[in-house]
């Protein structure tokens, strides 16, 4: 797969995307093959850099205690003090998690968190991580890992043989759009056994388009397990 290969089939989602009233994602799907998801080393659940951003703001919650509280409210979008944990019953959570993307915390009082709200957060995938620097010292600053986050996709094979993720927004730029997919790509790769050769397919497509395959042929429909 290559810039211009991608580039090709961008410019064929715009082509063949209906006008919508809203700004959609742009969307890679890799397809991936000659993995067992039962060993661990096959699996994906990482982080990827897209240089571009996401061509949207990225809401960040902050899990914090008393020597974070007024750092993570002057940079994050939402905050819960310690203390408040446990006035965030099910319902009052899942909207927070439906409103934030990701999830950060104070290091020291991860225990805390996981206790209060582990079950939620890590069924959704926010669970606030270390590989993506959501872990922040109680004497540290929120400020540049909310901004490292605005650059940052998920990249996980959850329970499917394919890695799904937005690359931007169709408001951006080919050029920009194209640098974030390659981008995911080769972070994708990078943590396969057998990097490139695992790959079956790679798909861009609109949150409401049609797929088309890069390199390849337009192809619709998926199989509802292959469309994001």
């Amino acid at each position: 797969m290559n810039k211009k290969q991608i580039l090709e089939s961008l410019k064929k989602v715009r082509e063949t995307s209906k006008k919508r009233n809203f700004s959609q994602s742009i969307d890679i799907v890799i397809n991936l093959k000659d993995l067992d998801l039962k060993k661990p080393d096959h699996k994906i659940n990482n982080f990827a850099t897209v240089p571009h951003g996401r061509g949207k703001k990225i809401k960040v919650c902050a899990l914090v205690g008393g020597e974070l509280n007024n750092d993570a409210k002057e940079h994050c979008d939402y905050t819960i003090l310690k203390e408040n944990f446990s006035s965030y019953e099910k319902r009052k959570l899942k909207k927070v998690m439906r409103d934030h993307e990701f999830f950060i915390a104070q290091a020291n009082i991860m225990p805390d968190v996981a206790k209060a709200f582990g079950r939620f957060l890590g069924t959704a995938g926010k669970m606030p991580n270390p590989k993506a620097g959501m872990i922040v010292p109680p004497k540290g600053s929120t400020k540049m890992i909310v901004e490292k986050l605005q650059k940052t996709v998920r990249i996980a094979t959850k329970n499917e043989l394919a890695v799904k993720c937005s690359v931007g927004m169709e408001t951006m730029d080919d050029d920009k759009l194209v640098d974030n997919a390659e981008a995911v790509y080769k972070e994708v790769i990078h943590h396969l056994p057998l990097h490139d050769q695992n790959v079956r397919s790679v798909f861009i497509k609109a949150t409401m388009g049609k797929p088309v395959e890069v390199g390849g042929k337009e192809k619709w429909p998926l199989k509802r397990s292959l469309i994001l």
